[in-house]
């Protein structure tokens, strides 16, 4: 898929989920559960064991999920996951060389950053978007809003804080997507044996997300 596909889909859907899990077979349930939902974006983090297999076999599988590659530390890792699959590539801090890498193979890339010196240092860098980690950590959507002030030509994904209850405020603010963790990615639910559950709360994302369009198209 072209870089402009990939930023076209990440946000009309609106959400990027942020994987986290203990296994290889964790990591596809919980992928499941949420395209169920209709969320077809996923962040696969490096922490997950067996990470890069959670993206080929997705890759090989689920080819309507836009796969992503999350906690990417630096430019050799973002290369082995672009070769098995990654369509976009997110790192919780900025690295210059891993955005030169992405841009190599015409990746998306989302660097992440937090202060307006690091935003501003990303997208000169090359960055498609900013991944803003951790938003809560500098206020949430309050913080988003001053940023995008001075900066309404960088688009920013807000990440840490992101919940049901939030998710609104975050777009409203001029978040281009969302990034999602726990409230949404939630390994205790498929250990449960509720899959269903995390269907649930993606469909609710999505309505955010629809509501929030509705009243401002792209």
């Amino acid at each position: 898929m072209e870089k402009t596909a990939v930023l076209r889909e990440l946000r009309e859907i609106g959400l990027v989920p942020v994987l986290r899990a203990d296994s290889v077979e964790q990591a596809l349930a919980l992928a499941d559960a949420i395209a169920a939902g209709g969320v077809t974006v996923l962040e696969v983090t490096m922490t997950v064991p067996g990470a890069i297999e959670v993206m080929r076999r997705l890759a090989e599988q689920r080819p309507e999920i836009l796969i992503g590659a999350g906690t990417v530390l630096d430019a050799e890792t973002a290369r082995m996951c672009i070769l098995e699959g990654a369509q976009f590539v997110v790192s919780p801090a900025l690295n210059v060389a891993t955005i030169e890498m992405c841009h190599r193979y015409s990746v998306t890339v989302l660097p992440g950053a937090l202060t307006p010196t690091e935003i501003v240092t990303a997208w000169q860098a090359g960055a498609d978007v900013v991944k803003v980690f951790p938003a809560s950590a500098m206020g949430g959507p309050k913080y988003l809003t001053s940023l995008k002030g001075p900066l309404p030509h960088i688009e920013m994904i807000p990440t840490g804080g992101v919940m049901l209850g939030t998710a609104a405020e975050f777009l409203e603010a001029g978040a281009f997507a969302l990034g999602v963790g726990s409230d949404l990615v939630d390994k205790k639910m498929i250990v449960d044996g509720r899959p269903e559950a995390i269907t649930d709360i993606a469909r609710r994302y999505l309505e955010i997300v629809k509501a929030f369009r509705s009243r401002h198209p792209i």
